[in-house]
């Protein structure tokens, strides 16, 4: 026995009672209270939904804008249930389904909401939880208003009772001073109950959500399978004008290099007899044709995969791009191994492409790139003093970094509001080696 069990002659009390606080207590009434005004919410929801299927008109009306509502208000549910309880609510597989052109009536509204499974749940959800999900939302305040009552009426039951014909509280009938005495305690006693119940009910509420919301396993599969589609189709597409891109190069460049050096070296062989003064002078520039093939090589391996990536890693490799960047930049870098191969490609040229756009467009004087590993990603942030303004939807350069990194599940976010600063983060999911192996 510890020493606060021993001071209670051996009495252990419950868990539930040991693990009782105060402030959590207080905080899960506050966000209980939140989830009840979220279910007013979905109440609204629900009568703006119904109310668009039942309008009379040609066309599905209001109906697919309604529904918007309703996932903006799921979407905001599911954030409550990760913060509050940690509870994950995977999201929608898809977006909303197009509305049917030349669709008409109630009943073609009906069955534009049933043929999605997920706008169905949705559509299910927000008529249940205004009565579910608020009652349920509402019982630790339900306990804290009947004890508040409990102890107004250990003040004020008997003089109520004697104006008032058969007041009760709970099972006790308040009838004099005694019984008004003992509502009040029980009152008392429901205020530590709500506390205790409060942050329970909220963690409740959210497991009901993910009940109400989550897509099924069959659903997330097919989801996941044209995600992976999708990018892969993008990889194959990317691939091939790196191919075309490599050919080219080699075309235009080394080849051609190379093709006016074996000319010049048969123009020497012609001379050698005749004019060895001449000869000298081919193979002067022979040889400087096949320094200039050599090196124009060495970039375009550098561009495929550049040696010091290879040799030393993505940290090292970084901090390279940052010593040739026109703008100061500054590498922190967290990484007790290395991510396989093609994952430090990724992240290295999608760096690349950051590091010129700042240099480009950005306006900035100083930059911050962060490499680290957590929760199974590695994780790359690049930060700008620049005048923001950065969109992935109006710049190619961002968009073909998405495709590059959603090629292993990768994702990009960008903040860049107008005056700065602009933040790029980019996760990739992968593992790190061993320091003393190679790969992962």
């Amino acid at each position: 026995m510890d020493d606060r069990t021993a001071q209670l002659g051996g009495f252990r009390p419950p868990e539930a009672i040991r693990g009782f606080s105060v402030a959590a207590g207080l905080t899960g009434l506050r966000r209980a209270s939140a989830l009840h005004g979220m279910s007013v919410a979905a109440f609204g929801r629900s009568l703006a939904v119904c109310g668009a299927i039942s309008l009379m008109g040609p066309g599905l009306g209001l109906v697919p804008r309604a529904m918007e509502g309703v996932r903006g208000l799921a979407a905001r549910q599911r954030d409550r249930a990760r913060r509050w309880a940690g509870v994950e609510i995977p999201g929608p597989p898809g977006p909303l389904p197009p509305a049917p052109e030349g669709a008409s009536g109630i009943v073609a509204r009906y069955r534009w909401i049933m043929s999605d499974p997920q706008v169905r749940r949705e559509y299910v959800w927000v008529l249940t939880d205004p009565v579910a999900g608020g009652l349920l939302a509402f019982l630790p305040l339900a306990l804290v208003l009947s004890g508040l009552w409990g102890v107004f009426l250990a003040f004020f039951g008997v003089r109520l009772s004697a104006e008032w014909d058969g007041l009760w509280y709970a099972f006790v009938p308040v009838e004099g001073r005694a019984t008004a005495v003992l509502a009040g305690v029980l009152g008392l006693l429901q205020l530590p109950l709500a506390l205790w119940a409060a942050p329970r009910v909220v963690r409740r509420h959210a497991l009901y959500t993910r009940a109400m919301l989550a897509p099924a396993e069959s659903e997330l599969m097919a989801g996941r399978i044209r995600h992976l589609a999708a990018t892969r189709s993008a990889a194959v597409d990317t691939q091939m004008a790196e191919i075309r891109r490599i050919e080219r190069d080699l075309h235009d460049g080394a080849q051609a290099r190379l093709v006016a050096m074996g000319m010049t070296l048969d123009a020497a062989e012609r001379l050698l007899e005749t004019d060895p003064g001449a000869v000298r002078g081919l193979l002067a520039e022979a040889r400087q044709s096949s320094s200039a093939a050599l090196e124009e090589l060495r970039d375009l391996v550098r561009g495929i995969h550049p040696p010091v990536l290879a040799d030393r890693g993505l940290t090292d490799a970084v901090r390279a791009l940052a010593m040739v960047c026109p703008v100061r930049t500054e590498v922190r870098a967290d990484l007790p191994g290395r991510p396989e191969m093609p994952v430090e490609s990724a992240a290295y040229f999608a760096v690349s492409e950051i590091l010129t756009n700042v240099g480009k467009h950005a306006g900035a004087g100083r930059a911050w790139i962060e490499l680290r590993h957590e929760d199974g990603a590695l994780r790359v942030t690049v930060t700008d003093d620049g005048h923001g303004g950065a969109d992935a939807a109006r710049g190619t350069g961002l968009r073909g970094i998405e495709r590059r990194l959603a090629t292993f599940d990768g994702v990009l976010a960008v903040s860049s509001p107008a005056g700065g600063p602009t933040i790029v983060t980019m996760e990739i999911p992968c593992v790190l080696s061993s320091p003393k192996t190679t790969s992962c």
